[in-house]
């Protein structure tokens, strides 16, 4: 019950145990396009290129950036939480001059704000998290794309700790490139990364392709400026899902299973109503910590549906409180990084554990642990107030 990973959905361990087969097998090429579909349905775009890169979460931001970003160009990252200072970083890797915008941890940028920088920045690419699990808030996207498109400017965003448990449209919203993993609310081991990449995004990845020596056919590009990964390099690893079928690399097969099966099963479920079941229990979580006396942490009205932030109430030792869960109760829950460290818990209902009978055991529980700090509280409060949510969406 942390800010991820989480428990996999027993079903993708089960897809994840099927045998290997040849990278260009008939099943394995034609299980390689339908995930590309499943995934256009998690990610609601028609983007062609919406396919997987081999690696953790980390690995689909690292391959955007890298391709999308050539030696010089400017960037601008609104920094609200860690992962925005993970976006700077690998950006300034790649050789871009970096330009930020920092705030407060446990708030959002308003849009004319981040308006403000694109006209005092002028930038290549706005790279920006969605939801940032450091900080349990949600960055509103929905608007910005207009705001790219006005100066210009293409825009990418982190959706690893929101996908398909918060509102995300890519198409609508106007996103030239996102990411994922699929270890929060997709319900999957960490070790996929689902991208999805506008024809504008492609344009730019095209322009700089150069395919290595070892595979490259007569006509094939070759520069002396090429993308500065070659593992994450999109314009090859595009020729890999695509038609041409370049044998870049050796697709993680069993990884490939579970990312189907992700994707097959959020889509069975609807998008809306698996967004809608990470609503329910996130809330019932909220409001049962609240009612054991704990303060929430962060801007209410934009915190994600999957993680809370609480403060760890003074004279209660946050890390014994951790361990009791875990070694007494088998809950595992989150502390958090940077100014935040050791001032809150993230606590997660995401994925398979966004359910019921988690979250209420999981108050249960903390109920027990924070009684044996001396934590002042109303026995069965915690459970009750998530009772009356779950009541009043039954009424």
């Amino acid at each position: 019950m942390g800010p991820g990973p989480v428990n996999a959905d027993p079903r993708v361990l089960r897809a994840m145990s099927a045998q290997l087969v040849g990278q260009f097998d008939p099943f394995m090429t034609a299980t390689m396009n339908e995930t590309m579909e499943l995934y256009r349905g998690v990610f609601r775009t028609r983007n062609a290129a919406t396919l997987l890169v081999d690696g953790t979460s980390r690995a689909g931001i690292e391959a955007a950036i890298v391709s999308l970003v050539a030696p010089g160009d400017r960037v601008l990252v609104p920094v609200f939480g860690r992962f925005g200072h993970l976006l700077a970083e690998i950006a300034r890797r790649a050789g871009a001059e970096v330009h930020t915008r920092e705030l407060e941890w446990g708030g959002v940028f308003p849009v004319g704000a981040i308006e403000q920088a694109v006209i005092e920045v002028r930038p290549a690419l706005l790279a920006i998290v969605h939801g940032d699990t450091s900080t349990t808030v949600a960055q509103p996207l929905d608007e910005l794309g207009a705001v790219c498109e006005r100066h210009g400017v293409l825009f990418y965003t982190d959706v690893t700790a929101s996908l398909g448990g918060n509102p995300f449209e890519m198409d609508a919203w106007g996103l030239d490139a996102a990411t994922a993993g699929l270890q929060k609310c997709l319900g999957g081991p960490s070790g996929s990364a689902p991208v999805s990449l506008s024809p504008r995004a492609v344009e730019r990845i095209e322009a700089r392709k150069s395919i290595e020596a070892g595979i490259r056919a007569e006509g094939d590009a070759a520069l002396d400026e090429p993308i500065r990964s070659n593992y994450f390099d999109l314009a090859m690893i595009l020729d890999y899902w695509g038609e041409r079928r370049l044998n870049h690399h050796t697709e993680a097969t069993t990884m490939l299973y579970g990312a189907r099966e992700c994707a097959r099963l959020l889509l069975e479920e609807g998008m809306d109503a698996a967004i809608e079941r990470h609503r329910l229990h996130g809330s019932a979580m909220l409001e049962g910590v609240a009612a054991l006396g704990l303060e929430i942490f962060g801007d209410r009205a934009h915190r994600m549906h999957n993680v809370v932030g609480v403060h760890i109430p003074d004279g209660v030792d946050g890390e014994r409180v951790r361990r009791a869960l875990l070694e007494d109760f088998a809950i595992e829950i989150g502390t958090s990084f940077g100014p935040l460290h050791g001032r809150i818990w993230r606590i997660g209902t995401m994925g398979v554990n966004a359910r019921r009978d988690a979250v209420l055991t999981t108050l249960a529980a903390l109920e027990q642990v924070l009684r044996a700090e001396g934590h002042p509280l109303t026995a069965g409060a915690g459970v009750g107030a998530a009772r009356d949510v779950y009541a009043e969406t039954a009424a």
